[in-house]
């Protein structure tokens, strides 16, 4: 793995587990076992470059397995209820699923910059984006189509956070199953 890369790795799981304000240079520097000035290399703007160089990978690694799981079901109820019970079996062994959800970093950061609120909403947006053009392909009206993705996606994000906080998997348990009575 090229060092970028590294980077971008490790400081991604970094943000995910403590945000981006909780994490300082020096850790994400002595993390990945470089000097600063490597750092600055890859990222000449510094820590907020490299949050949006994080959000840009997660966006990449989410959406893949989000339309892998979707091509793969016939409708939408399918595959969100086969989506969902991946992140269900995720966090139930590992714990975790902050390699799904980018809620914090939305949460902290969303005010105090505009370039890490347009990589956060760019990211909502292709979520929501393939969740539409499955529905509009179940045969659900633009509109219609529009207003579950959104349900869906805000659903689903804020089912992840309740796991995460309560240390259960139980909100997703519900979401999985109310969740695709959007869809009859």
């Amino acid at each position: 793995m090229d060092t970028k890369s590294l980077i971008i790795e490790i400081a991604t799981a970094l943000f995910q587990k403590k945000g981006y304000i909780g994490v300082g240079l020096s850790e994400i520097l002595k993390a990945c076992n470089i000097s600063k000035g490597s750092l600055y290399h890859h990222f000449p703007n510094g820590k907020e470059e490299l949050l949006i160089a994080c959000l840009d990978s997660l966006k990449e690694t989410i959406t893949k397995d989000i339309e892998h799981i979707f091509r793969r079901y016939t409708t939408t109820k399918e595959a969100t209820k086969e989506m969902i019970e991946k992140l269900i079996a995720t966090f139930e062994t590992e714990g975790t699923i902050t390699g799904y959800t980018f809620s914090s970093i939305v949460s902290e950061m969303a005010s105090l910059s505009d370039p890490v609120r347009n990589a956060c909403a760019q990211l909502y947006q292709q979520i929501q984006g393939i969740y539409l053009n499955k529905l509009l392909a179940d045969g659900f009206s633009t509109e219609t189509a529009y207003s579950i993705a959104v349900v869906m996606t805000a659903s689903i994000e804020g089912g992840m956070m309740l796991c995460l906080t309560q240390k259960t998997s139980e909100p997703l348990k519900i979401i999985s199953e109310r969740l695709p009575n959007l869809m009859n």
